[in-house]
C-alpha cells in the first residue's frame, strides 16, 4: 500500500516488469546506436530506453486505469531523485541518473505526453502536434546529450528539432496503425487543406489526396531534421557517432516513405539497412 498526501491509503499500482520491456531494445533507434558506443554508455542509454518504453507501454498498451499507473510511475521517478525505487528498471535508471546528472524535467514530460494520450486522439494544428512531440520525443534527446556530458542550451534546441522530426517520421510511417487505434496525428488543418477525410486513413491504399498530404508532411519533417542535424557538427567522438545515427535513421525512414510513393497504408515503409549506414557515414563526414 502507498499513502497519499492527505493520509489516505491506496493500492500500489503494478507496473510491467523488466522482462516485458527490455527485449524490444534492439528495435529502437537509440538502443541500436548504443551497440557501438561501449558498455557503460550503452547501459546508460538502455536505462533511458527502459523508462521510455515503460511509460509508453503504460500509456498505450496496459489494461486497467492507465492514469493511475502513470501516477505510480511518477512516484517511482520521485524515488529515483530522492529515495529508493522499487521497480528494477527504475533502480537501473537511478544509477544512470546519478552518474550522468540527469535533470528531472524530461521524465515528467514523457509521463505528461502519455497522460495526454488518454484523452487526445487528434490534433487540430501542426503546432499542437509539435507541442506533443516536445513532451513525447524531445526529452529523450536531451537525456542522451547528458549521457555524453555535452548538454548545452544550444545543443538541446538542435536535438529537439531532430527528435521531433524522428517522431513525425514514425507517425507518418504508422498512419494506418494509429488510425486503427483511433488516433490521428496528421493535423486536422492539413487534412482539410488537402481534402483528406478520417475514413481515408483506413483504406487498403492511400489515395491521391492522402499521398499529397504525406508528401507535404515528409518534406516538413525533413526540413526540421536537416535544421537539427547541425548538432552533429558540434560533437566529437562517441556522441557524434550516436547523433549521426539518429539523424540517419530519420532520413532513412523519410526516404522509405517517399520510395513507397507515400502509400503507407498497406504497412509502414521500412528503410534498407545499407541505406541507413550510408546516411550515417555521410552525416559523420559532413557534420550534419
Amino acid at each position: 500500500m502507498t499513502v497519499t498526501a492527505d493520509g489516505r491509503a491506496e493500492p500500489m499500482q503494478e507496473l510491467p516488469g523488466e522482462a516485458a520491456i527490455m527485449p524490444r531494445a534492439g528495435g529502437e533507434n537509440f538502443a541500436v546506436a548504443a551497440l557501438v558506443l561501449g558498455r557503460e554508455t550503452r547501459d546508460h542509454l538502455l536505462a533511458i530506453y527502459g523508462f521510455a518504453r515503460l511509460v509508453d507501454q503504460l500509456g498505450d498498451e496496459v489494461e486497467g486505469d492507465r492514469l493511475a499507473k502513470l501516477d505510480a510511475l511518477e512516484a517511482e521517478v520521485d524515488r529515483v531523485f530522492g529515495g529508493t525505487p522499487r521497480h528494477p528498471l527504475m533502480q537501473r535508471l537511478q544509477a544512470s541518473a546519478r552518474a550522468c546528472s540527469f535533470p528531472r524535467g524530461p521524465f515528467d514530460r514523457l509521463i505528461e505526453a502519455n497522460r495526454r494520450d488518454q484523452s487526445a486522439v487528434d490534433y487540430a494544428t501542426f503546432e499542437a502536434l509539435r507541442d506533443y512531440c516536445r513532451h513525447s520525443a524531445d526529452p529523450v534527446g536531451e537525456l542522451v546529450l547528458h549521457v555524453f556530458g555535452v548538454a548545452t542550451p544550444e545543443r538541446v534546441a538542435l536535438s529537439d528539432d531532430v527528435c521531433t522530426a524522428l517522431q513525425l517520421a514514425e507517425h507518418w510511417q504508422d498512419v494506418a496503425e494509429d488510425a486503427a487505434r483511433g488516433r490521428i496525428y496528421l493535423p486536422a488543418e492539413d487534412r482539410e487543406r488537402f481534402g483528406v477525410e478520417p475514413a481515408d486513413l483506413s483504406a487498403p491504399h492511400a489515395g491521391g489526396p492522402l499521398r499529397e498530404l504525406l508528401r507535404f508532411e515528409v518534406d516538413r519533417a525533413r526540413a526540421l531534421l536537416d535544421q537539427g542535424a547541425a548538432l552533429v557538427g558540434t560533437l566529437r567522438g562517441r556522441a557524434r557517432i550516436a547523433v549521426a545515427g539518429y539523424v540517419a535513421g530519420g532520413r532513412a525512414a523519410l526516404d522509405a516513405i517517399e520510395a513507397a510513393g507515400y502509400d503507407v497504408l498497406p504497412g509502414a515503409p521500412k528503410p534498407a539497412k545499407p541505406h541507413r549506414v550510408a546516411l550515417t557515414l555521410r552525416a559523420l563526414v559532413t557534420g550534419r
